[in-house]
């Protein structure tokens, strides 16, 4: 089933300091949805100043990387799920170049919605973007499953 979103347009978030990452992340992402709205940000700290402005609406999902400056993902993501209302419950991709079960058994523990290891293709970038755009995460998040693609 399609993530079914409450307005016509994906508003996808990246954080990621890497910008050869972040240029090629919106390309696959324009080529699968070319209404979807990217909001990016260079790095964690960036990511949660944004957020802390509640922007409207909400980005449906945040891809994020984790070996950033200023703040790394697993910072961000401890501090998004320790917020109250609505920054709490947004879903949260982990795309990082670590495949370390240490650090992966970390990003669930603290509340991501989704971990993949960054492909080393645009296509499989693409294929990756894809299934996740088209994953159900309202019915998903309500069997409380955790999974990983790598």
């Amino acid at each position: 089933m399609t993530l079914q979103y409450p307005h016509s347009k994906k508003n996808i978030y990246l954080a990621d300091d890497d910008d050869d990452d972040r240029v090629m992340f919106a390309e696959a992402l324009f080529e699968i949805d070319s209404t979807a709205i990217l909001t990016q940000a260079q790095d964690g700290q960036q990511l949660m100043d944004i957020l802390y402005k509640q922007p409207n609406p909400l980005p449906d999902i945040i891809f994020m990387d984790i070996n950033m400056p200023k703040q790394d993902g697993l910072k961000c993501l401890e501090e998004i799920r320790n917020q109250c209302g609505n920054l709490k419950e947004l879903f949260v991709i982990i795309l990082s170049t670590s495949s370390d079960p240490l650090v992966i058994d970390k990003a669930f523990n603290l509340g991501a919605t989704f971990y993949a290891v960054k492909p080393n293709t645009f296509d499989d970038l693409k294929s990756l973007i894809k299934d996740v755009l088209q994953i159900d995460w309202f019915s998903l998040e309500k069997t409380n499953l955790k999974f990983r693609l790598i």
